[in-house]
């Protein structure tokens, strides 16, 4: 049964998953592109990278409350509520995302007081400038793209997402070493390739929904069901808001560490950021996992299916736990190949390999993590989680590692021990009460 419910669960999560690789593509082809023009740009991409991915994942809290409440609502078979949900999640996310664009924008000068290097804080302006304007059309991407995963249909986006690598590739070609005309724009030019095709890839989404007939009974109610209504917001908010804190800490977490890393030295920012840019990449199966099961939690939770609840969530962690330990070992085979692909510095890469070995240690707790996350969002249960989160990365993680780092003089080293310090409780935390609310349901 448990091998049943998975591989339901994983045909949901393979297009969610190829989606989301895809999208952290788009950074890993910045920084392999990047970090063969200076290792300067590749550090600098790092820090625009680390400081953007707070605000924008608070962004994505929103957009992600949307395929739950979609979800419930297909479990109860009410299109006219799924079509409200899209609209008025849409509507939110896309406000949202202007005032965090503009917000990040008129603030671009703190970062020349975050104790970088003054050349890394030089080449990191207009950059961040281009990276926050792209969030907008990014999160009108995301949230349209939760609608339709909520309805189970993953392969619209996946086909998307696939199609803006090489794209974003051949716009950072032109862009970054000035072809067919253009000025060599470097670090930049990285950042007018993923603008452009996040705009192209949003774009091109909107269109599909409106004009496939998958989505058409959906579209046909939108005279009656494209109006702002209190009530669907404020369930929205109820679960974007503590969505996005807990998304929001966490890689708040990530993000001070990386400013911390910064004060090593640009040697130990840039390896810090091909490690972290491998976990990422990792992780993103592992959202996937949680996405697909949250996903299928909060239909089975909407068709009241309290037993099928319970083991669809079992199942999935379950698979979690085979996927971290797979990955961890494959970081520790591959720890002296896999850096050289994103920088030719010798002593950046040596870094970056000793990082990965402690990226190899918090595979499974990442995972598990993630995914206790989105099986209790897909409940609805999302207030105490966020608290979770909140204790696991700063008053665990984070002081743990600035104490190996700084007082034990561990450097790199004793951050990515406090990475593995603060998944590892938030893990357990998440999923004790998961297994806690599954069986009081039951």
């Amino acid at each position: 049964m448990m091998i049943k419910e998975f591989s339901k669960t994983f045909k949901i999560a393979l297009p969610l998953i190829i989606s989301n690789i895809s999208q952290v593509g788009l950074g890993l082809i910045d920084s392999a592109m990047i970090g063969a023009v200076d290792y300067r740009q590749l550090a600098a991409s790092s820090l625009v990278l680390n400081v953007i991915a707070i605000p924008q994942v608070l962004g994505m809290g929103m957009a992600i409350a949307i395929s739950p409440m979609t979800a419930i609502a297909n479990g109860q078979k009410d299109a006219f509520k799924a079509s409200r949900i899209l609209f008025n999640g849409f509507l939110l996310t896309t406000m949202v995302a202007i005032f965090i664009a503009l917000t990040l924008v008129f603030t671009y000068h703190f970062l020349f007081y975050l104790g970088q290097d003054r050349d890394v804080a030089i080449f990191a302006v207009p950059f961040y400038k281009l990276i926050a304007w792209s969030l907008i059309p990014m999160l009108v991407f995301a949230s349209v793209k939760q609608f339709c995963d909520g309805l189970e249909y993953t392969k619209t986006a996946m086909t998307l997402s696939l199609i803006s690598l090489p794209l974003n590739a051949c716009l950072n070609w032109i862009f970054i070493y000035g072809r067919f005309g253009m000025p060599r724009m470097e670090l930049t030019g990285a950042g007018v390739g993923t603008l452009v095709t996040r705009i192209i890839i949003a774009v091109i989404l909107i269109i599909i929904v409106f004009r496939h007939k998958l989505f058409a009974p959906y579209i046909a109610l939108k005279a009656k069901a494209w109006k702002i209504d209190v009530k669907t917001c404020k369930e929205l908010l109820h679960i974007g808001v503590p969505t996005s804190l807990q998304y929001g800490l966490e890689v708040a977490a990530f993000s001070v560490s990386g400013v911390m890393i910064g004060w090593l030295g640009a040697t130990s920012q840039a390896a810090h950021q091909i490690a972290l840019n491998l976990a990422t990449a990792t992780f993103m199966a592992a959202a996937g996992f949680s996405q697909a099961g949250s996903i299928r939690v909060a239909n089975a939770y909407g068709r009241d299916e309290k037993l099928l609840l319970r083991k669809i969530g079992l199942s999935t962690i379950s698979g979690g736990l085979i996927y971290g330990i797979m990955c961890g070992v494959s970081f520790v085979i591959f720890r002296n190949t896999l850096p050289v692909l994103f920088t030719n510095n010798t002593e950046v890469a040596t870094v970056s390999s000793s990082l990965l070995v402690f990226a190899a240690l918090f595979q499974v707790s990442d995972a598990t993590q993630s995914i206790g996350v989105g099986l209790l969002r897909g409940i609805k249960d999302v207030k105490l989680p966020t608290a979770f989160v909140a204790i696991a990365y700063w008053l665990i993680g984070i002081p743990v590692g600035y104490f190996l780092s700084f007082k034990l003089n561990m450097g790199a080293a004793g951050i990515w021990l406090g990475f593995v310090t603060g998944l590892t409780a938030s893990s357990v935390l998440l999923n004790t009460r998961f297994f806690k609310k599954s069986k009081i349901i039951v």
